[in-house]
């Protein structure tokens, strides 16, 4: 935040962008592996591998020499952690997989886009996030960008596929707002459960409807792809929703379909496309007015009393017993104050706007 001495932008821009760097890159990487194996036994094969990998990174923390869980699980935060699991892995990969199989890739491919549109659009009408008109236009510009570059001159049929598809998206969309809720929790402990709770559940119906396990090889590399793209990629993901908020780190995320056709690129030697440039083009006009964006007002906090990972800033200015630096985390109370600074709809700036 800037009144910690920092940019407004850091560290929520860059962990959103490497969120979706890492997403969009899992893209490519599972497409190599969809001849050799199914299709929805390779997404409960990507959530294990998030699962385990973030498993052995939580319980292995003192070893490599990561600070301890940052603020833990509470009996509250249960509720949402099951509603986050429902909806992003149990009934978006189902609902998904049944949309794949009643329509065209084409037709999918341009669907999937609606994830974005839906977690933005949940975040502000229904969460009422603080939106102006340069950052609907930079949000139009990068779904419209992702868009063209899913777009393959087939005619968008909506049929009953693209109706599963739509509520996947839907899904995804719910699922990104509720994990908001959970943003000030430790983001490494949540991913892990997520991953695992998905993992085996998409990973036992797959076997159960008949998908045959693949070699052990692509088992690994599926684990690999999946402890990145989609383990490390959520625990950012909740780190931005930290910082920036559901709707701005939503745009941001929105990238990833840019990022797996670049890499598409170099891995299948896909040719450098007008529509490619197009669509960069218009992502790259869309992230400038997020990055431009300057929230800045008068505005009031209320007395506040919660536990996150936090540094002694404009917001944190309490005092410890002993000489504390750094990053820390242990249960806090705001007082209430009034001042002005730029900011996001981050842990600490979630007033409302009308």
């Amino acid at each position: 935040m800037a009144s910690s001495g920092h940019s407004h932008l850091w560290p929520g821009v860059p962990l959103a962008l490497g969120a979706a760097v890492l997403f969009g890159a899992s893209a490519p990487l599972s497409k190599l592996l969809v001849g050799a194996v199914d299709p929805w036994l390779l997404a409960g094969i990507l959530y294990l591998g998030a699962g385990l990998g973030l498993a052995i990174v939580h319980w292995g923390r003192p070893v490599i020499g990561l600070p301890n869980v940052e603020a833990p699980l509470r009996r509250a935060d249960l509720p949402w952690l099951g509603a986050v699991i429902v909806f992003g892995g149990v009934l978006g990969p189902l609902c998904l997989m049944q949309g794949l199989s009643l329509t065209s890739a084409a037709s999918g491919s341009l669907l999937l886009n609606l994830e974005g549109l839906a977690t933005m659009a949940i975040a502000w009408l229904v969460f009422r996030e603080n939106v102006d008109r340069r950052l609907l236009i930079g949000a139009a510009a990068i779904l419209a960008g992702a868009l063209l570059l899913s777009w393959d001159g087939e005619q968008l049929r909506l049929d009953m596929g693209g109706v599963f598809i739509a509520a996947a998206c839907l899904c995804w969309g719910i699922d990104n707002n509720l994990t908001r809720k959970l943003s000030s929790a430790d983001p490494v402990q949540i991913a892990m459960i997520k991953g695992l709770v998905a993992g085996s559940t998409n990973f036992v119906l797959a076997t159960a409807i008949g998908a045959s396990l693949p070699g052990f090889e692509f088992i690994v590399a599926g684990a690999v792809v999946g402890f990145f793209g989609v383990g490390v990629s959520l625990v950012m993901f909740m780190l931005g929703l930290r910082h920036l908020g559901t709707a701005r780190t939503g745009a941001y995320f929105s990238l990833a379909p840019f990022i797996g056709a670049v890499l598409a690129l170099v891995l299948f030697r896909d040719a450098l496309t007008i529509q490619l440039l197009l669509a960069g083009g218009l992502m790259a006009a869309g992230l400038w007015l997020h990055l431009e964006e300057r929230h800045n007002h008068e505005h009031s906090h209320a007395v506040l009393e919660h536990d996150h990972a936090h540094t002694h800033d404009a917001h944190h200015e309490h005092v410890h017993d002993d000489t504390v630096a750094g990053p820390h985390s242990h249960p806090h109370r705001h007082e209430a104050m009034h001042h002005k600074h730029p900011h996001y709809p981050d842990l600490h700036h979630r007033h409302r706007h009308s």
